[in-house]
């Protein structure tokens, strides 16, 4: 499978190319060239098949031409160690919990399958020294760390907005030590973004350093997302309430709901999708304007949505080939401040005894508000509840139980680099770092 820029101005590019570069030399985003469909056949058996059984037929269809079958199937199986269970929470509303792996959060998924892709393709061509740089406003930060951790010949350096990320969030990444370093940068997370970005359009940076991202800009991070939204229809049909679908996604940096587009090329009957925001309400305005107006952003409860210009709209909009009608025809958009979203979380809660955290509570409302009685419809609960332990236990007025895994994170000690938002001073460091 070859794989094209968004920008048009840069050679097709390899799979392993894609993985190993991250952004095209024209800055724009990898994609691949087909997107191949998956067989009727597959579609009228899922509710039989094991998650890592429809993960593996799914990456197959992305990455089958490019890695071989047994690698490919230890990387999904390694990949998908825990379950993402599809949750009845009230009326004809599931919450597909994404928060059951290892760092509570659904980077989980994409973090671990990029780290075991890539670590196979440095393996291939005996790479030392490979530099991974992402961007976090909190939990892709902890999902790559830990996907990362130990992996040799790779070192990575998680940028993340200083005061911008709960405890618990910047606890996940800044403990680790060995091949993991935080960098705590004085701005915002599109500060941090555009520190990556710069980082890989950097001739001397290039020359001296091999670089990759492993944001959502990468392709081994956000397609791997298309695998859970597989599953949660097989959850679906197996109750018999796959019909008439719509899909829910707390929306940051378009990653995960570009996956779920990806998903409905592929064939997967899913009537809409709703983009949830914040008040980095970008996408919202894009809908209603036609007109695409990234600003900074600003900070809210839901940090990890507070995105000011989502780096993977551009794949959105390669997808429907620029076509605002096309796009407004398969996704609509809300937008939620603090306090609609702290209502919702506290007004399931006591209806219901369902926990949301901030950004499922987005995507839950939005599902409340605009589903018709014969749609069944899912959203994306992405992270714990405990990981925003202090917003949610004031907002419910009650103690939250805190997860092993989490507590675990708890005890170390935190190890951060402070850092201004000045590419000159993020380059010098990584230069003489080596």
């Amino acid at each position: 499978m070859k794989y094209y820029s968004t920008n048009k101005q840069a050679p097709m590019a390899s799979l392993e190319e894609a993985v190993v570069k991250g952004l095209a030399a024209d800055k724009g985003l990898f994609m691949p060239e087909t997107i191949k469909a998956l067989p009727p056949s597959f579609y009228d058996e899922i509710e039989h098949l094991s998650f890592q059984e429809i993960a593996y037929r799914v990456a197959d269809a992305f990455f089958g031409e490019d890695v071989p079958a047994e690698t490919l199937k230890q990387i999904v199986y390694d990949t998908l160690s825990f379950d993402v269970p599809l949750v009845h929470v009230n009326d004809n509303i599931y919450s597909l919990e994404l928060f059951h792996g290892p760092t509570l959060a659904f980077k989980d998924v994409g973090g671990r399958f990029m780290a075991r892709l890539l670590g196979y393709f440095i393996r291939k061509e005996g790479k030392k020294d490979v530099n991974v740089l992402v961007a976090t406003s909190g939990d892709t930060g902890s999902a790559v760390a830990n996907g990362f951790l130990g992996v040799e010949g790779i070192h990575v350096y998680v940028l993340y907005p200083k005061g911008k990320v709960s405890e618990i969030q910047e606890k996940q990444f800044t403990t680790l030590g060995q091949n993991i370093t935080a960098l705590e940068v004085e701005g915002t997370f599109d500060d941090c973004q555009a520190l990556v970005k710069a980082a890989f359009m950097d001739k001397e940076l290039n020359e001296h350093l091999l670089l990759t991202s492993a944001n959502s800009i990468n392709v081994a991070r956000f397609l791997p997302q298309a695998f859970y939204y597989f599953y949660a229809y097989a959850q679906l049909k197996k109750i018999k309430k796959a019909d008439e679908v719509v899909i829910c996604v707390p929306s940051g940096n378009f990653g995960n709901i570009t996956a779920g587009l990806f998903a409905k090329r592929m064939g997967l009957p899913i009537k809409r999708f709703i983009a949830a925001n914040n008040r980095n309400d970008i996408f919202y305005q894009y809908l209603q304007t036609g007109e695409y107006t990234p600003r900074p952003s600003v900070s809210t409860i839901a940090n990890a949505m507070d995105v000011g210009d989502p780096s993977n709209f551009a794949r959105v909009l390669d997808l429907y080939q620029n076509s605002h009608k096309a796009i407004k025809a398969e996704i609509s958009s809300t937008t939620y401040t603090d306090e609609q979203i702290s209502d919702t979380v506290n007004e399931v809660y006591k209806n219901t005894g369902y926990l949301l955290d901030p950004h499922g509570a987005c995507g839950y409302r939005a599902l409340q508000e605009s589903l018709h009685k014969d749609e069944h419809g899912v959203f994306l609960e992405t992270a714990h509840p405990a990981k925003f332990l202090e917003t949610v236990e004031s907002i419910i007025d009650e103690k939250v139980a805190i997860p092993q895994k989490l507590q675990e994170f708890m005890k170390g000690e935190k190890q951060s680099i402070e850092i201004s938002k000045s590419f000159d001073d993020f380059k010098n460091y990584l230069l003489n770092c080596k």
